[in-house]
């Protein structure tokens, strides 16, 4: 199973994309404490998160308390690691892949990245002009290689109009 984690998330409106993108592709969201938004019936309605209910969240209240869940391969999405997320093998649908996604406003805890060197992957990406890319667009990038790596396990890979159908 595929799974995505946000540390101390400050942007609702990605948290929102990432968890639409999660429950389409079945993918566990784990959002790490503290955030930068309130999750509550009236921000989430505003954010027009009207699927938050399909959606499979385990909340953490803090980093170790994920680290201490993992129970599979853990992956450290970083503009600062040497290798390419596509050059990976997340094929193995008998293992949990995790994904772990920095705040949007700082990253990851830099000590916590050279502890963890080995597991960083990196997006490829001009870095003189761009700071970072969209941390949704990152979370659905890493769910979409491991999936397509997984032959699009447990997804619908052809879906007819309704009109079809009649015929």
């Amino acid at each position: 199973m595929n799974h995505i984690a946000l540390f101390e998330p400050r942007i609702h409106f990605n948290t929102g994309n990432i968890a639409r993108t999660c429950a389409a592709t079945n993918t566990v969201l784990h959002l790490i404490r503290p955030f930068g938004f309130e999750i509550t019936d009236k921000h989430l309605k505003r954010a027009g998160l009207d699927y938050w209910d399909k959606v499979n969240i385990v909340y953490h209240d803090n980093l170790q308390d994920f680290i201490d869940s993992v129970d599979g391969k853990l992956y450290l999405v970083s503009k600062f690691a040497e290798h390419v997320y596509s050059d990976v093998d997340y094929s193995n649908t008998d293992e949990n892949h995790y994904f772990l996604l920095g705040r949007e406003d700082t990253g990851l805890p830099e000590a916590f990245m050279h502890e963890h060197r080995d597991e960083c992957i990196r997006i490829p990406m001009n870095d003189t002009h761009v700071r970072a890319l969209n941390l949704s667009n990152c979370a659905c990038m890493m769910v979409y290689e491991a999936l397509r790596q997984q032959s699009f396990a447990g997804l619908e890979l052809v879906h007819t109009y309704e009109h079809d159908k009649l015929k």
